[in-house]
């Protein structure tokens, strides 16, 4: 069913853009030092890597529609550098106004930022939307973590994500890039990634990951069905029964054994001989 949108407001009767500190509280006051909302040309925005590196085209063209249709309603966040301006949050938006017939955009303008700041800005904004994938995220951590060389715990402080969600970021982060693609293409649950890690086995290791790159382990479940069968995702558990084997002689029955036993006893002195028949009493009630 296709998308419908408000008619189109000429621009003397929009309403202004207000900034609402409150959108970026979780960046800190001090972010904002020297900071003004500005019509910024889209030609004087570089854009450089971001933490989203995954955009549904289709979703960009219907962002443009509605952006054509009733213009931009949150402004994009740019840094400057001297004659331009460095996209830092809204790379969606960038490329739906990229699209059609618009030259400006209206931005909330930073200066004379650390890079430190505008990666913790960079990372809070696009990680707080549903849709960047936890692959991204986590690069966007580790990226974090290189830049400014700070421990797990000062990443939890900066970025305000848990120290537990850091540690297993940059896990997942550090694992081969083929893997983590694969991950994004067939959709593989983050535990299945952090199980996968935790292999020890280099060979058993190698038949997961060619089985992670084929797509065939997408949940954390069939990871430990495929640890649990072998090495083999989907491979089912097969039961083999096995015979019970007799302590007996080959050809003897349990009641030939006691006579043979008994006959035995004849030689022993008396108190072996009262000891060894009290054994062969309860082991015949046993046998029987």
């Amino acid at each position: 069913m296709a998308k419908t949108f408000e008619k189109r407001v000429s621009k003397k009767n929009r309403k202004v853009i207000t900034l609402n500190k409150d959108l970026f509280k979780n960046y800190g006051d001090e972010l904002f030092d020297g900071a003004k909302l500005q019509e910024v040309n889209l030609k004087s925005i570089v854009v450089k890597d971001q933490v989203r590196t995954k955009f549904n085209e289709s979703s960009i063209r219907e962002l443009a529609a509605n952006i054509e249709a009733n213009g931009l309603i949150q402004p994009l966040v740019v840094h400057r550098e001297k004659n331009k301006f460095v996209l830092i949050c809204g790379e969606r938006r960038y490329r739906a106004m990229s699209s059609i017939d618009i030259e400006a955009a209206p931005c909330f303008v930073l200066e004379d930022k650390t890079s430190d700041e505008l990666m913790a800005i960079q990372f809070s904004e696009n990680s707080s939307r549903e849709a960047l994938h936890y692959i991204d995220k986590a690069d966007g951590i580790l990226n974090y973590q290189k830049a400014t060389k700070s421990s797990e715990r000062k990443i939890c402080k900066a970025l305000g994500i848990s120290k537990t969600e850091v540690h297993r970021s940059l896990i997942i982060a550090k694992l081969p890039k083929k893997v983590k693609e694969a991950a994004k293409n067939f959709e593989i649950e983050k535990y299945v990634l952090i199980e996968f890690n935790g292999i020890e086995n280099k060979t058993f290791k190698k038949k997961v990951e060619r089985q992670i790159l084929l797509g065939a382990v997408r949940k954390r479940l069939e990871l430990r069905r495929m640890i649990k069968d072998g090495g083999i995702a989907g491979a089912k558990t097969r039961t083999t029964r096995v015979k019970k084997q007799s302590s007996l002689p080959v050809g003897m029955s349990a009641n030939a054994f006691l006579k043979v036993m008994k006959s035995q006893a004849k030689d022993m002195d008396p108190a072996a001989r009262k000891a060894f028949k009290e054994l062969l009493k309860q082991t015949e009630n046993v046998v029987r």
